[in-house]
């Protein structure tokens, strides 16, 4: 516990998830707002492409992807070079406010570049958004409870993706595609905007009361650190990267996947639901078991799970099978998700860790856009089934890195 002088009064720190339940709860409950808007479009946008703008090529399609995973990853690295300066919680303010036009936007296309646009500022939104709040969670639970302190984060963050993407797969089968699943978007901004703007409180405080009794020293250059130099963080960073590569080729093939096996919208959404409602809610297990066993063993079977998941999606026609592997994909994906974001934070000085983990982010996030070029120019020449059976190759082959390079220790 320290005691800081703020504004000539005096305020009284301790970190750790029970003492801060109520800030820690707060932003839960925003994070799943965020998580929200990506559900807005995970089932659906796909197939706006083909209904509703005549694209055919799956390239053009996913190009929407590239356009989000690109500005996401950019405004996750600021982020992480901004939060000291300018303060977490304004960065998410100004999250939701670029958030609040994105519903509008898609309601309204008349081209597919509008559609691009709409997914550049999902982009940023969400680079700001989500990254601010993993860091303020970070900062007020301390060293012990971080993995389940990530683990409740993501929980609520892909919870609220498989939620959403089920209603707005409902909601289109119902009511069409455009404009009545895009008003839970409009709700979901402005409710997020209000929270983080009357009740979010910076944790900035909290901070520098962990700075002074870390023995972890500062890095020169932490983007060269996280990203190559240290075993850990580069083992870390290029999972993340490949986790999110599969998961834009799965964002944006297995709806056109499913659609060639003439499933209707309604199914659509159920099984793209299950992926991330087992990935979120998985990750309240795992969050905690981060805390406890080891980090390079979880990271390395829920890559390999992920990669043979990936794989055995091409040769599944039934939709049981099918939301049986979307569960198995989603276990995977819990195993690593709040692992990643745990490793970093043990290995970095408190004083440098928005920046670390804003570097991973930055490659994490990048393989959206990766993940969506490859299986996109593969899905146009060799077909979708060889661009899946590649991404869930390159899966495997990121569980191998890091069996070899992540030191035993962890």
């Amino acid at each position: 516990m320290v005691v800081s002088k703020t504004n000539n009064q005096n305020i009284t720190v301790s970190l750790g998830l029970k003492e801060n339940w109520q800030q820690f709860g707060l932003l839960v409950i925003v994070n799943a707002f965020v998580g929200g808007m990506v559900g807005l479009e995970r089932s659906i946008i796909p197939q706006l492409a083909e209904t509703e703008f005549g694209l055919s090529s799956k390239s053009a399609i996913l190009s929407f992807i590239v356009a989000f995973g690109v500005t996401k990853a950019i405004a996750n690295y600021f982020t992480g070079r901004l939060a000291n300066k300018i303060g977490r919680r304004n960065l998410l303010i100004i999250g939701w406010l670029l958030a609040l036009p994105i519903p509008i936007i898609i309601i309204y296309a008349n081209a597919w570049s509008w559609i691009i646009v709409a997914n550049m500022l999902l982009g940023v939104s969400l680079g700001l958004t989500w990254s601010s709040t993993v860091v303020m969670k970070m900062d007020l639970v301390g060293e012990k409870q971080r993995g389940l302190a990530m683990g409740i984060n993501e929980f609520a963050g892909y919870l609220a993706v498989g939620i959403v993407a089920f209603l707005t797969g409902f909601i289109a089968e119902k009511y069409g595609v455009r404009p009545y699943p895009f008003y839970i978007g409009i709700l979901i901004s402005i409710l997020g905007l209000l929270l983080s703007v009357i009740w979010v409180k910076d944790t900035k405080i909290f901070v520098l009361q962990e700075t002074k009794n870390s023995t972890i020293i500062n890095t020169e250059n932490v983007f060269w650190t996280t990203t190559f130099k240290d075993k850990t963080l580069s083992s870390v960073t290029q999972a993340g990267l490949v986790n999110n590569l599969n998961d834009g080729m799965i964002w944006g093939l297995l709806p056109i996947l499913l659609l060639q096996l003439n499933l209707n919208n309604q199914n659509i959404g159920i099984i793209t639901a299950i992926y991330p409602t087992f990935w979120g809610i998985g990750q309240l297990f795992t969050g905690k078991m981060s805390d406890i066993y080891s980090k390079k063993k979880m990271l390395f079977w829920g890559m390999f799970v992920q990669g043979i998941t990936i794989v055995l999606l091409v040769f599944a026609k039934d939709f049981y099978i099918l939301a049986i592997l979307s569960a198995f994909l989603g276990i995977g994906t819990a195993l690593v998700y709040p692992t990643f974001l745990s490793t970093i934070a043990q290995v970095t000085n408190p004083n440098q860790r928005a920046e670390s983990i804003g570097t991973f982010r930055l490659w994490r996030d990048l393989g959206y856009a990766f993940g969506a070029i490859i299986s996109g120019i593969t899905a146009d020449i060799f077909g979708i089934q060889y661009a899946i059976i590649l991404i869930g190759i390159i899966t495997i082959i990121s569980a191998i890195i890091i069996q070899t390079r992540m030191p035993k220790k962890l």
